[in-house]
């Protein structure tokens, strides 16, 4: 029978040790194949959907308003379908390293990289470019439009850096901060909301040029939402769903009536969905804190 050498022994229980401790050099630099993927994936889909909204800004100050063979909305309309699929990779990469236990503080790290592209600048950079444009350009707005984009751009940036900052391994947590929600608004939340309110006036434009107008209504949108990702409002993630959750039929098929309404009308029904999870969030807040104002006032009378 052959033995296994005490150097070998050693070196499987070192490779053990390090897989335990998150701050290990060998463990929190470790790139695992799959999650880290689906981060190069996301990244891609910022970069390209940075590209397509300069190519929409191109295309509007061109003689015949093309460019690439593509017009203005149908650059900016690709440009909102490569966030949304950043968005689906920053899903997947998450869930794939849970699911995997390969979990590193170089995954957490890349990830928010790659979120401030795709979630950050691509969303403030479209907002700014589509406001901008010759249909619907306001002339106040070009001296303080960069100042709206970088304000959402800032709160993006750091409200991945407190998520990595309270998702640390070695942080000490109460019982509260155990919840499974997230607190503020996720970044690719907030970049599908910006993106979905351009995709339906996009489509709106289509049927009606004046309503295009309406796109105005955009920096305050962007103003809300950077307020929300950097408060304490805490929104559901999620995470517990996957493979092995269980649902009732009612439920099952009101999700599948859900996904049938927004492939067939998917302008309308991204924005409900994404304006819906803002303002739930909103609601449970304002109804959390009434009911402990509530139970307060209660305990002082008696």
């Amino acid at each position: 029978m052959a033995s296994t050498s005490p150097h070998s022994q050693d070196a499987s229980s070192d490779d053990l040790a390090s897989r335990e401790d998150p701050y290990h050099v060998t463990q929190a630099s470790r790139i695992y194949f799959l999650p880290n993927l689906m981060t190069a994936g996301n990244l891609f889909c910022g970069f390209m959907a940075v590209i397509n909204c300069i190519q929409a800004r191109l295309a509007e100050t061109a003689f015949d308003h093309i460019y690439l063979g593509n017009t203005a909305p149908e650059h900016y309309r690709t440009a909102v379908y490569f966030i949304l699929g950043a968005a689906a990779f920053d899903t997947l990469d998450g869930r794939l390293a849970r699911m995997g236990g390969r979990e590193s503080l170089f995954g957490a790290e890349f990830d928010s990289l790659a979120d401030v592209i795709s979630f950050g600048i691509a969303p403030a950079l479209m907002m700014f470019f589509f406001i901008l444009s010759p249909s619907q350009g306001v002339v106040w707005f070009r001296n303080i439009g960069w100042f709206v984009g970088f304000i959402y751009l800032l709160c993006a940036a750091m409200r991945l850096a407190r998520f990595n900052v309270i998702t640390n391994p070695l942080l000490k947590r109460s019982h509260k901060d155990s919840s499974k929600d997230f607190v503020g608004l996720p970044v690719p939340a907030a970049a599908g909301t910006v993106a979905s309110v351009v995709l339906f006036l996009l489509h709106l434009a289509e049927a009606d040029k004046s309503l295009n107008r309406w796109a105005l209504g955009l920096p305050p949108l962007m103003l809300l939402v950077a307020f929300l990702m950097m408060s304490t409002v805490r929104y559901p993630s999620g995470k517990t769903i996957d493979l092995q959750t269980k649902t009732r039929f009612r439920t099952f098929i009101i999700a599948l009536s859900i996904i049938g309404l927004l492939i067939l009308y998917k302008e309308i029904g991204l924005l409900v969905i994404c304006l819906g999870y803002i303002f739930f969030g909103l609601f449970r807040q304002f109804r959390h804190k009434r009911l402990a104002g509530k139970s307060t006032t209660s305990e002082n009378s008696l």
